[in-house]
């Protein structure tokens, strides 16, 4: 019974996204066809026609799939176990270190392989 509902739902889909395209369409056909009047006035327009897409495409069955997912990574974001101040500020002083000492190298390489360079090629 479920699969029949989606199937149903999915051929409404393609109607849905016909809709989310037009009104992007006329957002961008309407901001050059009204570029004399105010940007804000273009702006409001177009933010508010994106916004109605946003609202259609999110009724779609991939939309209702992308709020899933977002409510999924948000509960999982809640279960990480964030790192201590302490830790954040040891763990970015020894990556700095790090860079440092390998930039030191690389230059060192460079400089050695440039003098050598200059020295055969004279």
């Amino acid at each position: 019974m479920k699969q029949n509902a989606e199937v149903q739902e999915s051929r409404h889909d393609g109607l849905r996204w016909a809709v989310v395209v037009s009104l992007v369409v006329v957002a961008v056909v309407g901001n050059s066809y009204f570029a004399d009047q105010a940007l804000l006035y273009r702006v409001l327009g177009v933010v508010a026609l994106c916004a109605g897409a946003a609202a259609v495409a999110l009724t779609t069955t991939k939309g209702r799939n992308l709020l899933e997912l977002a409510r999924s990574a948000r509960k999982e974001i809640q279960r990480v176990v964030w790192p201590t101040r302490q830790e954040t500020i040891q763990t970015t002083a020894i990556v700095m270190v790090a860079v440092l000492v390998v930039g030191l190298m690389l230059w060192l390489i460079d400089t050695l392989l440039g003098w050598a360079m200059s020295g055969v090629i004279g």
